[in-house]
């Protein structure tokens, strides 16, 4: 592989001001300006506005009717940012607490090393994806047509991870993210006097019976083989001492790997709740969303990933997948491929992801430039 050390300094630059300058879901509308003007100047075709602000660069080269997509998602996080860096967040609330800007900067570093090395036959589309976090741009971009427009063999996205030391790229085959859900109970009766609760149905106390119920499905519910978490979250009801108030919320989340894993537990969540209801006097409704779909890797796409990570870092089969989300997995679902995890870690640790400290790791830009090349030039190969 060419060398890359004239790329990095200018990207370390490019996204230390994509850091300074975060924009949340939907609203990226000056990073996308940015990353379309870098493509337009290594004159690729470039297509902006899908999924309202994701940007396609399209690179071709040779005869081959082949083709292979990249993602890189955009969006910033609404989290308050304490870093004190030089290049800091300058919107207040608004922070790349995920490392986004990094793989804005990892992505288009591969772009402008493949335009100079075209080493590759065939098309390579950049997918530049709005609102990972918790909006669904890549659902979106896939909804607007994204895979009908840039046809790929595969599509692969790269996630810097703090969890790995810096230089270990990781991916398995199957389940590597979990799907996620989100939940909400209402409990609802007609409140009353403290002091006289037999004449009131109780929803505090039904809140009590449900949520230790709630807590049993993974244990009674669902196989020891298979992976799944529920979690409470929320409980909200009552604005004083001496009143049974006439309702209470109760909210949560679910992660599972598996639909009919995700399908049993969302029955099991409606029926207790309805029984639950009904021994207690009570009114229950359910609503019950599905945000985020597993992410699963296609076996061949990840051994494709772990072969092509074997020629430019520490290669590793991942043990198990991680219960977070991502929304990549919408890509997955239309297209081939493998979402791959970049180890980010320094010797002296670091912040997590989504943490107010947290910076994306500058010294592991050049590994995903490497990682995305390589992923070209084999599955592209000439």
């Amino acid at each position: 592989m060419h060398d890359i050390t004239d790329l990095i300094e200018p990207l370390v630059a490019f996204r230390r001001d994509i850091h300074a300058h975060p924009e949340l879901g939907f609203c990226e509308h000056r990073t996308a300006g940015r990353i379309a003007e870098q493509l337009r100047a290594l004159g690729l075709e470039v297509h902006e506005g899908i999924g309202r602000t994701g940007v396609v660069g399209v690179l071709r080269n040779g005869t081959s009717g082949r083709s292979i997509g990249l993602r890189a998602d955009m969006d910033a996080l609404p989290i308050e940012e304490q870093t004190n860096l030089p290049w800091a967040s300058k919107t207040p609330g608004t922070f790349h607490g995920c490392g986004h800007d990094g793989h804005v900067a990892m992505l288009l570093g591969a772009a402008q090393q493949l335009t100079r090395s075209r080493n590759f036959d065939g098309t390579v589309h950049f997918f530049f994806q709005p609102a990972e976090e918790g909006q669904g741009g890549a659902r979106e971009m896939v909804q607007e047509g994204l895979f009908e427009r840039f046809p790929c063999e595969r599509v692969f996205g790269l996630h810097n991870w703090p969890d790995l030391p810096a230089g270990t790229i990781a991916t398995r085959p199957g389940p590597i993210m979990g799907a996620a859900d989100k939940f909400e109970i209402l409990l609802e009766g007609r409140g009353g006097h403290a002091a006289i609760p037999q004449d009131t149905p109780d929803a505090i106390l039904a809140a009590a019976t449900l949520v230790t119920q709630l807590n049993a499905i993974i244990s009674r519910r669902i196989a020891p083989t298979a992976s799944a978490v529920l979690s409470i979250t929320q409980i909200h009801g009552g604005h004083t001492h001496n009143v049974i108030p006439a309702e209470v919320r109760i909210g949560g989340t679910v992660r599972t790997f598996d639909e009919q894993v995700q399908d049993r537990i969302e029955a099991s969540i409606r029926e207790i709740a309805a029984g639950v209801a009904l021994a207690n006097g009570l009114s229950a409704s359910v609503d019950y969303q599905r945000y985020y779909p597993a992410t699963i890797n296609d076996a061949q796409a990840a051994q494709e990933a772990l072969d092509a990570a074997a020629t430019v870092g520490v290669a590793q089969l991942a043990p198990a997948p991680a219960f977070t989300s991502e929304d990549f997995a919408f890509m997955l679902k239309a297209c081939k491929g493998a979402y791959i995890w970049l180890g980010q870690a320094k010797p002296e640790g670091g912040a997590p992801l989504h943490n107010p400290h947290y910076d994306f790791n500058d010294d592991v830009l050049g590994l995903g430039i490497r990682l995305h090349v390589a992923l070209v030039e084999r599955h592209l190969a000439i």
